[in-house]
């Protein structure tokens, strides 16, 4: 299988799943979430949202491709940019961290690795740009697909709890501690981009 991580541009939001396309759960406060969804502008402050980032910070998002078909992604940003995170009863997020938004595996891919793929991706992604950590709300009563992940899954890929709470949990990934993966994230990498070893050379007789 042929796969790849793409950065996130407008001319491949439509590779989103539908409803993840005109979602601003995060990008909007509560109050302008909810009159965008009544407007019905929520796609075009979708659009607006990740214009501002591209412009103003840069890559803010991965699109996952297997086989040219879309089927995942990963949003973060500071959380400077996520007005929503202020929300949460275990905000804020810390001042050194970039807030992983939300993420998704389409059901037919979940349980290959490539959610854990993509975190490392935005991990490597950060390190070069002089960040220290990924922080992340969880939702420890989570039970199906939305806007917040579920606190065991950010566990699972190497999340550490750094305010506890019976719903919302904040979590934080330290940059650092990946500097460790860098052979498991190469390997990683090349299986995702479908890379193929070249076939040794063979000396002549």
């Amino acid at each position: 299988m042929g796969r790849r991580l793409v950065p996130l541009t407008l001319d491949i939001l439509q590779d989103l799943p539908n409803r993840c396309r005109a979602c601003v759960f995060w990008e909007l406060d509560p109050v302008s979430g909810e009159a965008a969804l009544k407007a019905g502008t929520s796609a075009l402050e979708k659009e607006g949202w990740i214009s501002a980032v591209l412009l103003d910070w840069g890559s803010c998002g991965r699109v996952v491709y297997v086989d040219d078909v879309p089927v995942g992604f990963v949003l973060y940003a500071p959380p400077a940019y996520v007005p929503r995170s202020t929300a949460f009863p275990t905000s804020p997020v810390s001042p050194d961290a970039v807030q992983l938004m939300t993420s998704f595996i389409m059901p037919g891919y979940q349980g290959q690795g490539l959610g854990r793929v993509m975190v490392q991706t935005v991990a490597k992604d950060l390190l070069r740009r002089g960040f220290k950590a990924i922080e992340a709300f969880g939702d420890a009563r989570w039970k199906e697909p939305a806007c917040v992940l579920p606190a065991d899954h950010l566990l699972a890929v190497g999340f550490k709890t750094v305010r506890p709470h019976p719903t919302y949990p904040r979590l934080r990934l330290e940059l650092r501690t990946t500097l460790s993966w860098k052979e498991d994230v190469e390997m990683a990498l090349d299986r995702l981009l479908g890379a193929v070893q070249k076939e040794p050379v063979l000396r002549p007789l």
